[in-house]
């Protein structure tokens, strides 16, 4: 049977109870990988990864993965292919999606990736855009729930909880959002003013999914897991100055996690500066599991990956 042409382009474009199968085969994944277990249904499949952003995490993770997976990996970036200078997209999505059977994109405008992934006669995985970061928030909530809950019941520790963002409105932010709309647990939201994040951008369909507090530290009240994310995200250098004058009061301290829940958990997807948005004693103290969380973005990955190619096994 032919596996239905789904595309990822957002945390919304799958359901609550697809998550649940993802998280639980990405403990298998995950569990075969420690264990030198191979693990190999993607033979003879081949991912083409295109970057319009660079990246170090993502890049790693879906490739390792693949080959981990049996299968093959074409590795392309702006300077390689002709995605949005000579070619249209829609053509390159057309030839590209004929001669592989996956591609990761990781880009700046959302409505790119929409394009071609409209055009695109296989899965379409987003690894980034301005708008959304949803293989991170994946790997995020996984890492919440191996150290919080139960892979066998993946959903239902997060039923309820409190995850503090602390930071920029951004693509995490709306992912977040999103997230919470679907699975049952509350944002709480703390921006400088004029970098707040719009609901409207990140399309949830339940307002009391997040709260908003101009403190910081009243955000981080209660709290199951702090969050954050660089001041400047790629794509806006030039505001770099400006932001760092803007953000200073909100660095994730030891009083911010004082204030979250005393067995709450501290995450960053990573590069990280320290002293900026986070103070070295959190991102390194014992309520940091960032390291996991960058590690289980490739496991949840591979379990996205034989999903989107195989269905349910």
């Amino acid at each position: 049977m032919t596996q239905a042409l789904t595309h990822y382009l957002q945390f919304h474009d799958l359901t609550a109870d697809d998550y649940a199968y993802l998280f639980s085969r990405a403990a298998l994944i995950k569990r075969k990988f420690k264990t030198y277990d191979k693990h190999q249904p993607l033979t003879d499949r081949t991912l083409a990864m295109i970057f319009e952003k660079a990246s170090t995490r993502t890049r790693i993770s879906f490739e390792a993965g693949m080959y981990q997976m049996g299968g093959a990996v074409v590795h392309l970036t702006t300077g390689d292919s002709q995605l949005g200078r000579a070619e249209p997209i829609e053509d390159s999505a057309k030839v590209i999606s004929r001669m592989v059977d996956l591609v990761m994109i990781r880009t700046y405008e959302q409505t790119k990736i929409e394009r071609f992934a409209a055009n695109s006669r296989v899965p379409v995985i987003n690894g980034l855009t301005n708008e959304f970061h949803p293989c991170q928030i994946m790997a995020d909530l996984f890492t919440f729930i191996e150290h919080r809950g139960d892979v066998a019941q993946p959903l239902d520790c997060l039923k309820g909880k409190v995850v503090a963002w602390v930071g920029d409105g951004n693509n995490m932010a709306n992912t977040w959002l999103q997230a919470a709309d679907l699975l049952g647990f509350t944002v709480h939201v703390s921006t400088p003013s004029g970098y707040e994040v719009n609901p409207s951008v990140a399309g949830i369909t339940q307002t009391d999914c997040f709260k908003v507090f101009r403190n910081p530290l009243e955000a981080c009240q209660g709290a199951d897991l702090v969050t954050t994310d660089v001041w400047t995200s790629m794509g806006f250098e030039a505001e770099n100055e400006a932001r760092r004058q803007a953000f200073a009061a909100w660095c994730v301290d030891e009083h911010m996690m004082a204030a979250a829940k005393p067995h709450a958990l501290f995450m960053h997807c990573l590069p990280a500066h320290r002293g900026e948005e986070v103070q070295a004693a959190v991102i390194d103290g014992p309520q940091s599991v960032v390291w996991d969380e960058a590690e289980n973005r490739m496991h949840v990955q591979k379990a996205l990956m034989e999903f989107l190619l195989l269905g349910r096994l």
